[in-house]
């Protein structure tokens, strides 16, 4: 039975893993004896973000011949838009700044963070190979910041690496630039993924796809109306490898999995992260994960669209030097650098008492001093996202808040500071006095769709594993946000693209 994505969309509030188990997919994919191949590659990798460049280089550097297919226009997805932080255990950066980490201290944060369901195999892959992938982009001509690692929300002490240019796509062009000179390697964009070839013993042997597809968000991309672009019917020798990363802007299946998710809800992701390829690889056979955990980011802000740079801004400034209130009553509600779900959660529980009272997030004037120049003028420009503010009572005049409070809640986490104690427990190495008298910088937050926890299961090599045999699927391997189990309930900031670096390398070297 060939399944449409919309019955199965519809079928799914029956719930993703139920529906996969029922055998209703168990004719899914397309016989390799009912085509005519087009085209022959060694491997095919499905998303041109951190995994499928970091699949790509590993896959040519072994002498194969590789196919990068990306739907979209541009290159990179949700990987050329965020703000470049990668957590990497025990690195140089660490030892050079006087910094005592351990991959088990690693594993615990990430544990805490995910409610302890992260797949705990998963898990230690990333901690034991995290400097192979710090290494490998080195090697591929990644520049990092060897200064300082930046403290994220949820770790025990700084351990992120970061672009000098403070963005992903300070990894993804240099590697971009790599993979395209390399002899038999193409990275063809516009060309949208449709659906498995396989063999008659099961094995994933190819795809098809459509060259100059035209993407729609109005059709969600991956709908059958959206028929666009000309059918390319693609051989993989070794097979196929999916890195087309997670859903937060398809609104049916997001809505699906977590039906609080408003239709109209801003995210942080790019508007080609959709279901599509997911869904085509439960249909194969693939166990669905976790699906219906999605993340929403804490630092992100209602004034302005998608990622931005109010992540970045709050993220490693006024969070890290500063502080968040709720501007009802003037009073911090929460640790700044707690995890995403902890910060989230309780942003939302401001926001469902008043949907339009968004908090707000400030440091003084030093408190963007480890961003570039860059990120703190793109932030500034226009000046809608970031208010400046000669006081505190210009804050409580601009915001609404309650000045005498406001002014109280600053005095006592100074005092924290001194003491060394902060009453919502933010770690002591990210504790620094506010200057009172300002100039301020402020943010108002609202947390938005940022990444989806779960997708298909993986092994230790990447390979995709079957719930009809609970063996790996032939020819098929996946890595990043298409996968799940690593990050279980919540990911951590940073984490996301140790997971799909390492995971991109380890199916580049298995296929």
């Amino acid at each position: 039975m060939q399944t449409s994505r919309r019955s199965f969309m519809k079928m799914s509030m029956v719930g993703v893993g139920a529906l996969a188990l029922s055998g209703i997919n168990a004719g899914a994919a397309i016989s390799d004896k009912d085509v005519k191949f087009d085209e022959e590659w060694d491997v095919v990798i499905i998303g041109s973000g951190f995994s499928g460049l970091a699949a790509g280089l590993t896959a040519a550097k072994k002498g194969n011949k590789v196919l990068i297919l990306e739907k979209m226009g541009r290159i990179g997805g949700n990987s050329v838009i965020n703000g470049g932080g990668m957590s990497v255990a025990v690195n140089p950066i660490q030892e050079k700044t006087g910094i005592k980490d351990s991959k088990e201290l690693f594993i615990a944060d990430c544990l805490k963070a995910g409610l302890g369901i992260n797949h705990p195999e998963l898990l230690k892959t990333i901690a034991d190979r995290g400097m192979d992938a710090f290494n490998f982009l080195v090697e591929n001509g990644v520049e990092f910041k060897m200064t300082h690692c930046a403290h994220f929300g949820g770790h025990s002490v700084a351990r992120s690496v970061l672009t000098t240019n403070d963005s992903g796509s300070g990894y993804i062009q240099p590697m971009l630039d790599k993979f395209e000179k390399l002899a038999g390697c193409e990275l063809r964009r516009r060309a949208k993924f449709d659906d498995f070839i396989v063999d008659e013993s099961g094995r994933v042997v190819g795809v098809t796809a459509r060259n100059e597809y035209k993407f729609d968000s109005n059709l969600y991309s991956d709908d059958l109306e959206n028929t666009s672009g000309v059918k390319r019917v693609i051989k993989a020798k070794k097979g196929v490898i999916l890195a087309a990363g997670g859903f937060c802007r398809d609104k049916i299946f997001r809505k699906l999995q977590d039906p609080r998710i408003p239709d109209d809800v801003d995210s942080t992701n790019h508007p080609g992260a959709t279901a599509g390829a997911l869904l085509k690889a439960i249909e194969l056979g693939a166990y669905p994960v976790q699906v219906d955990w999605i993340q929403f980011g804490p630092w992100a802000s209602p004034d302005e669209k998608g990622f931005g740079t109010a992540p970045i801004l709050t993220q490693q400034g006024t969070f890290k030097y500063g502080i968040a209130v709720d501007v009802r009553t003037g009073k911090r509600f929460m640790n700044e650098l707690a995890d995403r779900k902890t910060r989230a959660d309780a942003e939302f529980k401001i926001l469902r008492e008043n949907s339009k009272a968004y908090p707000i997030t400030f440091g003084d004037d030093k408190c963007f001093r480890d961003l570039s120049e860059e990120i703190i003028q793109k932030g500034m420009a226009g000046g809608k996202l970031v208010g400046v503010c000669k006081s505190l009572d210009e804050i409580a005049s601009k915001y609404g808040v309650p000045a005498a409070t406001l002014k109280e809640s600053v005095k006592k986490y100074n005092e924290g500071v001194k003491a060394k104690k902060d009453e919502f427990g933010k770690q002591e190495s990210a504790l620094f006095e506010i200057n009172e008298a300002g100039p301020f910088y402020v943010v108002r937050l609202s947390p938005k769709p940022h990444h989806t926890m779960g997708g298909i299961k993986i092994n230790e090599k990447a390979e995709v594993l079957s719930y009809k045999t609970n063996k790996p699927i032939a020819g098929l391997y996946a890595a990043g946000e298409i996968t799940g189990g690593t990050h279980g309930a919540s990911r951590l900031g940073t984490v996301a693209i140790t997971d799909c670096i390492v995971f991109g390398m380890i199916a580049g070297e298995n296929i």
